[in-house]
């Protein structure tokens, strides 16, 4: 069986009731592993029970902020890897309270490694960055050697958070990695509104027969990994040496702008309209452009690369939400 090392292991998930969290959790706990996970379940912050249906008496859940230093050390003990996937992913929100994403995206980072550092130094993490960090793209794709220079004061404090996970390996010896992820997208992202990736608000809005909103001219171009071809990397980067230390991008040999994104939701949702709109000022502010990656260095070093099309992904996912819309909003 492909991951057959985790059976038997000690895994702790950060945001392991959100989105890309309990996709892993359910996974690993597929494998034969026993789960953690640890979610504040705030409600701006994409933690939903129902992602976590049916497994409830396969995976430990606790109710806990990250934010809480005592919680984490006694968190982090006996645990042999830790998938560090929490935080706040908002880009708004971190413009309109910079501190509160301070706290969650770099103060509490610290926390976590502090707390492997005195009580679990044998521990491999891996960390969920993103490729907000670089900001506006001088190049296309974007390489792991482009500058960083965010737009944002999310994506400022996330470079801050992957930085420290960094250090940590290079001075302390906390295998520590981290996945620059790029749009992810698939079953129990949040749908309720953008807090979390503009796809989930366009899956609410065609299942609910409201027309796509895109803003701009809408020739903005992005790339996308369906959620499990992001697990799979995860598991596979949490598994090798060789990650200590690194950082690596994800992404897709899919490129596409989002007009057509938007058209090719409603072709195969079989219905719908996209409407063109002037780009909100708040938005438009801090917003990349186009953006694609590549992901030469985590296939090569690794032979990780996305499995899943554009096409068949958003197929699942909104499946996924025909049947489960209800819970999501």
């Amino acid at each position: 069986m492909e991951f057959e090392a985790f059976r038997g292991k000690n895994i702790l998930i950060t945001g392991g009731i959100g989105f890309i969290g309990s996709n892993l959790a359910r996974k690993v706990a597929d494998l034969g592993a026993r789960v953690t996970v640890v979610d504040s379940l705030i409600p701006e912050y994409g933690g939903n029970l129902f992602n976590l249906q049916g497994y409830e008496n396969r995976i430990r859940i606790n109710i806990a902020d990250i934010r809480d230093e005592f919680s984490m050390a006694y968190l982090v003990q006996d645990q042999d890897y830790l998938f560090n996937l929490a935080g706040q992913t908002s880009h708004i929100d971190s413009m309109q309270n910079p501190f509160v994403d301070l706290d969650i995206n770099c103060r509490a980072q610290l926390f976590i490694l502090e707390a492997c550092r005195r009580h679990n130094p044998h521990i491999k993490i891996v960390y969920a960055s993103t490729r907000q960090i670089y900001g506006k793209p001088d190049f296309l794709p974007v390489h792991e050697g482009h500058i960083l220079h965010p737009t944002d004061v999310n994506g400022i404090h996330k470079m801050g958070g992957e930085w420290y996970h960094i250090l940590y390996n290079n001075v302390y010896g906390i295998r520590s990695c981290a996945l620059r992820l790029t749009n992810t997208y698939g079953p129990r992202m949040r749908v309720k509104d953008a807090r979390q990736t503009f796809l989930g608000v366009w899956i609410r809005r065609l299942i609910e027969k409201k027309p796509l909103e895109v803003w701009g001219e809408g020739l903005q171009v992005r790339d996308f990994n369906y959620v499990d071809d992001v697990v799979h990397a995860m598991l596979t980067a949490a598994l090798s040496e060789k990650t200590n230390g690194q950082f690596y991008n994800l992404g897709s040999p899919e490129h596409i702008n989002l007009k057509d994104l938007a058209n090719l939701m409603i072709r195969v949702h079989g219905e719908g309209e996209c409407q063109i709109r002037p780009f909100p000022e708040d938005r438009k502010r801090i917003d990349i452009g186009d953006y694609y990656a590549a992901y030469d260095k985590i296939h090569d070093s690794l032979q990780w690369s996305p499995e899943t099309s554009l096409e068949e992904g958003l197929t699942q996912t909104l499946e996924y939400y025909y049947r489960h819309i209800n819970h999501y909003l």
